[in-house]
């Protein structure tokens, strides 16, 4: 069937349009731009459970950081007064009248629980972060090294089997009655070996990923061993050191408690410490809220940096950003 375009009153500029061609515009892929933590935030906020703990570890780190900033506390207010002392929640209300200060009740002194765990928290939640913060870089580089060349891994790996093998614990331990117990005689005793294992579980991993055909392809173009580190090697294992970290922060924590608990802990008034005096609470009936808060508060801590860690790993990895 033949048309006449003249006739139907269409110009033939409308129907056909010329295309010019060009080798660059023809080598462009047209796919959507993909920016990575764009997409580890968007997975992660994809699930409401990750929401919701994030929410309650932002009402965690504002108790611990800015309560103690707007609440003047004295731990011995109340020493004189013998009413006030080993107080349940309630008789405490009763005693002072409804406050936040005294939902849990008091200690032995005629303190606020309440205000002793958070000003208590504030001092084992830096003492964590701190130590994650230096051990973390300090094995991840050193781990980096340590995978890519040969004489460090010889010399490494002999001070790994040497160190590695001597309890975590006990090392801490003699450190800490070597010196005046303080906040940073726990940083040292913390980092001064504790990031042997980072550095070794990080060599492992670039161990993996180092002869894999990207790197190799790299390597022959000339590109140098530390750049081929810090931009194919890191990048991709961001998952794995992000998960690694959330594992790391909760434990500090609770090394920092076991051994304030066992008498060996640092003398400000950490969650450890709060536990220690306490510990003889847990004994005494109508005592238990003094033992039990700082013990419960300091499992929610942990709990949540490690669910949270260990979420935003998962959210971390490529391949769940599919």
């Amino acid at each position: 069937m033949n048309y006449d375009l003249d006739n139907m009153g269409i110009p033939r500029d409308e129907l056909f349009e010329r295309v010019d061609h060009s080798n660059l515009e023809s080598e462009k892929i047209t796919a959507p731009r993909y920016s990575y933590w764009h997409s580890v935030f968007r997975v992660f906020f994809k699930k409401k459970i990750n929401i919701i703990v994030l929410s309650l570890l932002a009402v965690i780190i504002a108790f611990t950081y800015l309560y103690p900033m707007l609440v003047e506390y004295d731990k011995y207010g109340n020493l004189m007064a013998g009413e006030t002392k080993h107080l349940r929640p309630l008789a405490a209300i009763k005693q002072f009248g409804f406050s936040i200060h005294w939902i849990l009740g008091t200690g032995a002194a005629g303190n606020s629980t309440f205000d002793a765990v958070w000003y208590g928290s504030r001092i084992s939640v830096s003492l964590a972060f701190l130590c994650a913060v230096i051990n973390m870089t300090i094995g991840v580089l050193i781990g980096a090294i340590w995978g890519f060349s040969k004489k460090v891994d010889m010399f490494m790996m002999e001070v790994y089997n040497i160190v590695g093998n001597v309890p975590y614990i006990l090392l801490i331990s003699v450190l800490v009655m070597l010196f005046k117990p303080s906040f940073w005689t726990m940083v040292f005793a913390l980092t001064v070996t504790g990031w042997l294992s980072i550095a070794y579980f990080i060599r492992t991993q670039v161990i993996i990923i180092r002869d894999r055909e990207y790197n190799l392809a790299s390597k022959c173009l000339g590109t140098s061993t530390p750049k081929i580190a810090l931009k194919n090697i890191l990048p991709f294992m961001t998952s794995v050191i992000v998960t690694l970290a959330a594992t790391e922060i909760p434990s500090y924590i609770s090394y920092e408690v076991f051994l304030a608990y066992i008498g060996m802990g640092i003398s400000q008034m950490s969650l450890g410490r709060l536990i220690y005096e306490a510990e003889n609470a847990m004994l005494t009936p109508g005592w238990e809220f003094e033992f039990w808060s700082p013990v419960v508060v300091a499992g929610i801590i942990t709990v949540v940096l490690y669910v949270v860690g260990q979420n935003l790993g998962d959210a971390s990895d490529p391949r769940t950003h599919m």
